[in-house]
């Protein structure tokens, strides 16, 4: 197979070409900021809310061990006071 000559490639569509690839890069840019604003103010609320649930956690934690603590103690006959 004989090999061909290149193309001439008109210039408008040359312009179009890249026309169209940076139009997709600003295009791009600006879309990524879009979503990485909307992200952080997602991440902050995250991290406000896992404040929260690790102090619930922390607390249900202490209660949990409490109650196994007490529960140890009566099956091995020991006497807690009312107050611990």
């Amino acid at each position: 197979m004989a090999a061909l000559a290149p193309v001439q490639v008109s210039p408008l569509i040359k312009f179009g070409r890249w026309s169209a690839l940076l139009l997709g890069i600003m295009w791009g840019s600006h879309h990524y900021n879009t979503l990485k604003a909307s992200e952080t103010a997602w991440r902050v609320e995250e991290a406000e809310r896992k404040i929260v649930k690790d102090a619930h956690k922390a607390t249900e934690k202490t209660r949990l061990n409490r109650e196994e603590l007490l529960y140890l103690a009566d099956q091995a006959g020991v006497k807690v006071p009312p107050n611990f």
